[in-house]
């Protein structure tokens, strides 16, 4: 008889990708976004399921189907069916945040099973970092193969980062920046997470600086030119459209937007140039876990969060 094993995946594109190569196991499907909005350490309670969907809904108008939600979570009551579980998460801060947490809900609900992490990335011969469902049917059964049993160093490891990003001191993760582990990528996704928060000169997160750039750089002609550009080009942060649209948005002060371009405006070179700071003008109030956006600066001088005044 052979091995039973369940694959939790980073969202339903990856699922069907999976089917179509037919893959027969038990499939989860992870549909959060946990790198926005409020979370408490105990992901398995109503509180946490509440906290959000109120969020998601208030956010982005996204109705939570709780019935479909638990139905799917309920694989994990049988766990001890399972010989191993498989956790497909990418390099990108979206999917780190998504993998720690159900890392974390699985040790609250006392599954203790080997778990091989899959994760994508850079590729050979790419020039780009590649999202798993991005590769050919070849590599990606390639990167399964050469899945990466996680040991429990790691299963530590990801229990501190999630109690501290769902506390209210984000400059506790810094050391995990440097801690050695078999995430090839969470040194990359911990700083990138660090460097969302408002610049102390510009006000503005490095991928809303970085956004500012592409327009500047760039012919762009509109808002849909200028989204295809911050899902190409965003780096470490993995955003989907919907949150890079909100992003996008948020951003219409710097721009000079006409029928057939966008320019950046004079208060778009201004932040650019940091002459100004801009956070209470962009007025981001995102929480990230246990804090707001605006209650803490990323200090270049440092290399910290420091507390807005």
């Amino acid at each position: 008889m052979g091995k039973r094993i369940l694959h939790i995946t980073n969202g339903s594109v990856l699922t069907e990708y999976l089917r179509e190569l037919d893959f027969k196991d038990d499939i989860i499907t992870w549909q959060e976004m946990l790198c926005e909005g409020p979370t408490i350490p105990k992901i398995d309670s109503k509180e946490f399921f509440d906290l959000r969907k109120q969020f998601l809904k208030s956010y982005y108008d996204i109705e939570v189907n709780s019935k479909e939600l638990q139905d799917e979570l309920s694989k994990l009551d049988d766990a001890d069916q399972y010989d191993e579980i498989n956790l497909w998460f990418e390099y990108d801060l979206f999917c780190h945040i998504n993998l720690i947490g159900v890392i974390n809900l699985l040790h609250q609900k006392e599954i203790n099973k080997p778990l091989y992490h899959v994760c994508s990335g850079r590729v050979e011969g790419e020039k780009n970092l590649k999202a798993l469902g991005e590769l050919s049917p070849d590599k990606l059964k390639s990167h399964y193969e050469n899945k990466v049993l996680l040991t429990q160093d790691d299963i530590d490891l990801t229990i501190a980062i999630w109690r501290t990003y769902c506390g209210k001191d984000h400059n506790i993760l810094k050391p995990y920046i440097v801690t050695k582990s078999s995430f090839k990528y969470l040194t990359n996704c911990l700083k990138a997470h660090l460097k969302r928060f408002p610049h102390y000169q510009s006000g503005l997160g490095t991928l809303e600086a970085h956004i500012l750039n592409l327009v500047k750089q760039n012919n762009v002609k509109n808002e849909n030119h200028l989204l295809g550009y911050c899902l190409n080009y965003q780096g470490y942060y993995g955003y989907g459209d919907m949150q890079l649209k909100r992003k996008i948005k948020e951003l219409h002060m710097f721009f000079n937007i006409s029928e057939n371009e966008i320019i950046l405006n004079r208060k778009g070179h201004e932040a650019l140039l940091k002459q100004h700071n801009f956070a209470t003008e962009v007025n981001n109030n995102m929480t990230y876990g246990g804090i707001n956006r605006l209650e803490f600066q990323f200090s270049e001088d440092q290399n910290k969060l420091i507390k807005t005044v």
